[in-house]
C-alpha cells in the first residue's frame, strides 16, 4: 500500500522534457534574430562599413576680384615723400607746435629755436642799411653842389673870369663827388645784402613744413639742443618726421619668374593686414628697374586709386595683380568649387562633412566664376564640402586626409 501511494506522488517527466527543449529552441532563434537585426541596423548606419576617404574644400567668402587674380605679392605701405625736418643752425628748441598725427601745411612754422644773437645781428644790419641810405643822400648832395660849381666855372673859364686852376679844382671836386655817390651806393647794396643774410639767419630758427604732410614721429622736445649734424652728445638732428599721405604706395616684392605677368597700369587689389575685411582698388605705378639678388625679386610700386585716412605708412599689405579691372568695389560672396555639386534632377546638392559623415544638403546657386560658383543659401562659411562624390552617399562614413 505504501509503494502504491509513493508512486502516485512521482512527476511524469515524459511530457515535460519536450516542452523545455522547444522553449530553448525558440529562445535561441529569438536571440539570433535580435543579433542579426542589430547587425543589420549597424550596417545600415555605416558602423560596420569602412570610411570613404574624400577630398574636401572649405566654404569661404570671396571677392569678385579674386576670380581674376593672376598672382599675389606681399609688401608694405611706404610714403614716397617723407622728410626728417631739421634746422640749419645749432641752437636750443624753445617752441614745438605739433605732435604725432598733426597735419601740417606747406610753410607752416612747426618749431622755433633760440636766436637772440641772430636777431641782434639782423637789427645791426638793418641800422647799417639806414646809415648807408643817409650816407648816399649826403654824397648826392655833395655831388649836386660840385656839379653846379663845375658847370658855372666851365661857362666862364673861356671868358677869363676864373683861372684854369679853379676850373680844374671844380672838375676834380665834381668827379670826386660822383665817385663818392657810387661808393655810398655800393655801401648801401652791401648793407642790404648783410641785412638779407641776417634775416635769413633769423629765419633758420623757424622750422617750417616743406610740404603738406602728417607728423609721424616727434624726435625732439622743448629744451633739446638741435644741430644739423647731430654729432654732439645728447643733441638731436631732426625735430619731427613727416610724410605726405597722398604719396602712399605699396612696395611689393614680385618673384623674378612672375614679373612678366605685371605691367604698368595693371589693375590690382590691395588688402591690409590691419583692415582684413576691406579691399582697396589699386594699379601698378612703377616696376623698379632692378632686382634684389638676395631674394630674387623685383620691387613693384602699387598706387591706391581711392584715398582712405585709415591707410598708414609701414602697414603690411598683400597685393593681388588682376587680369582685368573690377568696375567697382563689391560685397564678398560665399562660393564653392563646381566639382562639389551633385545633380538631383532640377536641384543641386552637395555633401557636407559633419561628425565624420557625409550629409546631403540642397543649395541655391548664383553666378559662376571660373571653376567656382557662388552659393546664396544652404551653406555656412567654414563648412567642408566633399569634392570626390563618386563613392559617397547620404550618411556615409568619411575620412579627410591630412
Amino acid at each position: 500500500m505504501a509503494d502504491e501511494e509513493l508512486s502516485k506522488l512521482r512527476i511524469d517527466k515524459k511530457g515535460v522534457a519536450p516542452r523545455r527543449r522547444k522553449a530553448k529552441r525558440y529562445g535561441l532563434i529569438l536571440f539570433v534574430g535580435i543579433i542579426l537585426f542589430a547587425l543589420f541596423l549597424l550596417y545600415q548606419k555605416g558602423f560596420l562599413t569602412p570610411s570613404v576617404e574624400v577630398q574636401v574644400a572649405n566654404v569661404q567668402k570671396y571677392y569678385p576680384s579674386q576670380m581674376y587674380t593672376l598672382l599675389n605679392a606681399s609688401g608694405y605701405v611706404v610714403a614716397q615723400r617723407k622728410a626728417a625736418v631739421a634746422a640749419k643752425i645749432t641752437s636750443q628748441l624753445v617752441y614745438l607746435g605739433v605732435e604725432e598725427g598733426s597735419r601740417v601745411r606747406e610753410g607752416q612754422v612747426i618749431a622755433r629755436l633760440e636766436n637772440k644773437d641772430a636777431e641782434a645781428a639782423r637789427d645791426r644790419a638793418r641800422a647799417n642799411v639806414e646809415a648807408a641810405k643817409y650816407g648816399l643822400k649826403e654824397a648826392r648832395a655833395e655831388q649836386k653842389v660840385a656839379q653846379l660849381a663845375y658847370q658855372r666855372k666851365r661857362q666862364v673859364v673861356d671868358k677869363g673870369f676864373v683861372s684854369e686852376l679853379e676850373y680844374d679844382e671844380a672838375e676834380a671836386r665834381y668827379s670826386k663827388a660822383q665817385d663818392a655817390v657810387a661808393a655810398r651806393r655800393a655801401e648801401l647794396e652791401a648793407s642790404k645784402a648783410s641785412l638779407e643774410e641776417a634775416e635769413a639767419r633769423v629765419s633758420y630758427a623757424s622750422i617750417q613744413a616743406p610740404f603738406d604732410a602728417v607728423v609721424l614721429t616727434k624726435d625732439a622736445d622743448v629744451g633739446d639742443i638741435i644741430t644739423p649734424l647731430g654729432a654732439a652728445a645728447n643733441a638731436k638732428a631732426a625735430v619731427v618726421t613727416i610724410a605726405d599721405m597722398d604719396s602712399l604706395l605699396v612696395e611689393a616684392d614680385v618673384s623674378e619668374s612672375n614679373i612678366e605677368q605685371v605691367e604698368v597700369g595693371q589693375p590690382c587689389e590691395i588688402q591690409l593686414d590691419a583692415l582684413p575685411d576691406i579691399r582697396f582698388r589699386g594699379k601698378v605705378h612703377m616696376i623698379v628697374p632692378t632686382a634684389d639678388r638676395s631674394k630674387a625679386t623685383v620691387m613693384v610700386k602699387v598706387a591706391f586709386e581711392d584715398k582712405d585716412p585709415r591707410i598708414l605708412p609701414e602697414m603690411s599689405a598683400t597685393v593681388a595683380f588682376l587680369s582685368q579691372k573690377v568696375p567697382e568695389q563689391q560685397e564678398p560672396f560665399t562660393a564653392i568649387p563646381i566639382s562639389a555639386l551633385v545633380d538631383r534632377g532640377e536641384q543641386k546638392m552637395v555633401y557636407v562633412v559633419r561628425d565624420g559623415r557625409a550629409v546631403e544638403m540642397t543649395v541655391e546657386l548664383g553666378k559662376k566664376y571660373g571653376d567656382m560658383v557662388s552659393v546664396h543659401d544652404g551653406l555656412k562659411v567654414g563648412e567642408k564640402v566633399i569634392l570626390t562624390t563618386a563613392k559617397v552617399k547620404n550618411g556615409s562614413k568619411v575620412s579627410v586626409p591630412e
